[in-house]
């Protein structure tokens, strides 16, 4: 392993944190009973550990705790505020740049009597703003954007989106997947009714692990009901947060070390692992710039996170990708799920993605950068 470098940190971190690692053993060797259930010794420290997180989760984001539902992912966190808020015949509005947890929702609900509408995300931000105005209907539900393109990186004005969310009185909905860790997102301040993230990618956390946060205002439907540890005589599903949202054994021992990832970012701060991983990527583009063959897919005056999307002409993206891997550099290629964003840019075959973390540096880019040319 020591020789893989890893610059596929979009889809997930890796390495993590000492801390992160540490406290996982920690959790399975400590925190073995079941959250919620149980007035043992056994559950009531899981639980006050499990609690712990999401007082954590909350602090970091401009949250209560309570309003902090653990989920399996940031798709399951998708389908739970997507599905959950948008009636039969309302209408939803989502960006050209949507990852397919979003975009395979609301085509899932188109079935069932739901309209949708797609904004188009411009390399200016204030035409950005405007095609989504220009949808809003009086039955749209609920506005659901990316922070930033899983595929470019590109941020899109999500704080500005929130602000015209709350203006007209629909519920802004956050894919925080590739933002979180990495730009400062805070519910109450930015409009946000629903973040819904990873906690594997940008907070450094362990695989299993996402998180839909509310700021209290729309009540979601359950998608899942089952135990929750409380209101165990009704047989309706409580309607209050966390329980509605939680039915079953949750992932006690991923959340615990999901603590310890927000830790360390908190303790980082967003602003500088961006800085760090940003300053990478702009390294990556200077040293591939002179490169004819190579095609990076960056607009000037964009802002982007630490994503950058490349192909090289006459080679297909995973053709790229697999000669890399022989390398011992893990960089994902294809459509990255994503196929509005593709279709959106011209890139139907796909792109290589590069996606530096906190953990790597200079040297790997470089190295990285000889191989691309010499390719």
């Amino acid at each position: 392993m020591n020789n893989i470098i890893n610059f596929d940190n979009a889809a997930t971190t890796f390495p993590k944190p000492p801390e992160v690692r540490a406290a996982m053993m920690h959790a399975l060797n400590k925190c073995g009973g079941n959250a919620g259930r149980g007035g043992h010794k056994l559950s009531i420290m899981t639980s006050e550990a499990v609690f712990d997180s999401r007082q954590t989760a909350a602090d970091f984001f401009g949250a209560q705790p309570e309003n902090v539902i653990f989920t399996l992912n940031c798709t399951h966190a998708l389908n739970l505020a997507i599905q959950g808020i948008i009636p039969r015949g309302g209408h939803v509005i989502i960006s050209s740049m949507e990852h397919n947890s979003v975009a395979r929702v609301v085509y899932a609900l188109r079935k069932q009597g739901v309209s949708a509408s797609i904004a188009d995300v411009s390399p200016d931000d204030s035409v950005t703003i405007s095609n989504f105005k220009r949808l809003i209907k009086r039955n749209t539900a609920a506005i659901v954007c990316t922070a930033a393109s899983n595929v470019t990186g590109q941020i899109l004005p999500f704080r500005e989106i929130g602000r015209l969310c709350s203006e007209n009185g629909i519920c802004f909905i956050l894919d925080g997947a590739q933002g979180c860790g990495i730009l400062d997102i805070d519910l109450e301040r930015d409009n946000i009714n629903i973040l819904c993230t990873a906690g594997h990618k940008g907070l450094y956390g362990p695989p299993g692990t996402g998180m839909l946060i509310s700021d209290g205002s729309f009540t979601l439907r359950p998608l899942i009901q089952g135990g929750t540890g409380s209101s165990s005589m009704d047989l309706e599903q409580p309607d209050f947060l966390p329980d509605s949202l939680e039915s079953g054994t949750l992932n006690t021992c991923g959340i615990i070390a999901l603590k310890k990832g927000i830790d360390f970012v908190r303790k980082k701060t967003c602003r500088e692992i961006y800085r760090h991983e940003d300053e990478l990527c702009r390294l990556f583009i200077s040293q591939l710039k002179d490169c004819d063959k190579v095609k990076i897919y960056r607009t000037q005056g964009v802002k982007y996170a630490p994503i950058v999307s490349f192909t090289i002409e006459g080679e297909a993206p995973e053709e790229t990708a697999a000669k890399l891997s022989k390398y011992g550099f893990c960089l994902r290629a294809g459509l990255h799920c994503a196929p509005l964003a593709h279709k959106a840019m011209g890139t139907e075959e796909g792109t290589v993605r590069f996606a530096p973390s906190v953990f790597n540096n200079r040297a790997q880019v470089i190295r990285l950068c000889n191989i691309v040319k010499s390719l």
